[in-house]
C-alpha cells in the first residue's frame, strides 16, 4: 500500500512541476484557498487541483515576514530550477508525508512541541549541509492522532552568502537548551542550561547558538510564501 502512495504521490508531483513551470514562465498569479483537510487523498481531483494552484503561488508570489530578509521573485529559467528542485524534495520526502513513523525510523527526533503557525519539529542529527533530497529538519502538523508532514527545514549558524534555493529568504531562532521531550528554554549560553526541563522534567539533549532558519512549505499550502517563517493556514492545529 505504501508503495501505491508513493507512485500516486509521484504523479501528482510530475503535474504539480508542470503547472509551476508553466505559471512562472506566464507570471499569472493564483488564488489562494485554505485546505479543507490534510489528508494524501488531497492530491486527487479538485483538491490536487487547489494543491497545484497554492503551490505556483508560492513560488511566484512570497510576502516574507518583517524579520526575513526577501529577494527577488523566482521567474523565467530561476522558477524552473526551483520547480525542478522542489520536484526532487518532494520524491526524497513522500514516505514521511503522513508517516511520522517513517521519519522517526530514519532518525528523526523531537526538539519542538507545537510552535503556533509553524508545527513540531524533528531533526535528524546526522545530516549535515545542503542537500534538498536530504532536510535535516522537518515540520509536522498534528490533527487528532495523524501526523502530516507540512514544512522542511534548514538551519545555518549565519546567513548563507548564496541563496540555496533561487528566492529564498530566512527566519531566525533565538539560542535555546532543548530537551529530549521537544521542550525548549531560550538562553544566551549552554552553561544556563538546567539539567532537566523547567516545564516537564525531561532530560536535557543539546544547546544551540542564534541559528539563520530556513522553511519550505513543500506539503502544505502557505499563502505568506514558500519561505515564510510561519503559516496561517496551520491555525487549526495550533492546539495540537
Amino acid at each position: 500500500m505504501r508503495r501505491i502512495i508513493i507512485i500516486a504521490l509521484s504523479v501528482a508531483l510530475l503535474t504539480t512541476t508542470a503547472w509551476v513551470v508553466r505559471g512562472a514562465a506566464a507570471g499569472s498569479p493564483a488564488q489562494s484557498t485554505p485546505p479543507a483537510a490534510a489528508t494524501t487523498s488531497d492530491q486527487s481531483g479538485p483538491r490536487k487541483a487547489l494543491y497545484q494552484s497554492e503551490l505556483e503561488q508560492n513560488l511566484l508570489h512570497q510576502h516574507p515576514a518583517a524579520h526575513q530578509h526577501p529577494a527577488a521573485t523566482p521567474n523565467g529559467s530561476r522558477g524552473q530550477v526551483l520547480a525542478s528542485q522542489l520536484a526532487r524534495a518532494r520524491l526524497a520526502t513522500a514516505k514521511y508525508a503522513t508517516s511520522l513513523r517513517a521519519a522517526k525510523a530514519d532518525g528523526y527526533q523531537i526538539i519542538t512541541r507545537m510552535i503556533p503557525d509553524m508545527g513540531w519539529h524533528y531533526l535528524n542529527p546526522t545530516i549535515q549541509g545542503f542537500d534538498i533530497t536530504k532536510p535535516p529538519i522537518l515540520v509536522y502538523e498534528r490533527h487528532g492522532s495523524a501526523w502530516q508532514l507540512a514544512a522542511l527545514e534548514w538551519v545555518f549558524p549565519t546567513k548563507p552568502p548564496t541563496p540555496p534555493l533561487p528566492g529564498a529568504t530566512y527566519g531566525s531562532f533565538g539560542a535555546a537548551c532543548h530537551y529530549k521531550d521537544g521542550t525548549f528554554v531560550f538562553t544566551a549560553s549552554q552553561d544556563n542550561c538546567a539539567k532537566r526541563s523547567p516545564q516537564t522534567g525531561a532530560a536535557f539533549a543539546f544547546w544551540h547558538p542564534d541559528l539563520v532558519t530556513l522553511h519550505v512549505w513543500l506539503w502544505y499550502p502557505n499563502p505568506e510564501g514558500l519561505y515564510n517563517g510561519t503559516n496561517p493556514y496551520i491555525k487549526p492545529f495550533n492546539r495540537g
